[in-house]
C-alpha cells in the first residue's frame, strides 16, 4: 500500500471511533433508563399490593402509576430517538 492509503484508512478509522463510542455510551444509557423503570414499576406494583384504602383510592393510585409509567416510557424514547438522529447527523 501507498502512503494516500494508509493515511486515508487512518483518517476513516478515527472518524468512525467516536460514533461508536457514542454509541455505546447512548446503550449504556437506554440500558440505565430500561432499569431505572423496571425498579420504579415494581415499587408501584408493591404499594398497590399494601394500599390500605378504599376500593376506590386504589384504583386511582393505580391509575396514577400506569399513566406515570407510561409517561415515563414515552420519555426515554423520545431522549433515545433524539441521540439517535443526532449520533446520525455527525
Amino acid at each position: 500500500m501507498n502512503d494516500t492509503t494508509l493515511k486515508l484508512c487512518a483518517l476513516l478509522a478515527m472518524m468512525g471511533t467516536p460514533v461508536l463510542a457514542q454509541s455505546t455510551v447512548e446503550k449504556a444509557k437506554s440500558t440505565g433508563n430500561d432499569a431505572k423503570r423496571e425498579v420504579k414499576k415494581g415499587a408501584h406494583r408493591v404499594g398497590e399490593e399494601l394500599c390500605m384504602g378504599t376500593k376506590a383510592e386504589c384504583a386511582s393510585k393505580k391509575v396514577k402509576h400506569r399513566v406515570e409509567e407510561g409517561k415515563d416510557a414515552v420519555v426515554d424514547q423520545a431522549k433515545e430517538t433524539k441521540d439517535k438522529v443526532d449520533s446520525n447527523g455527525t
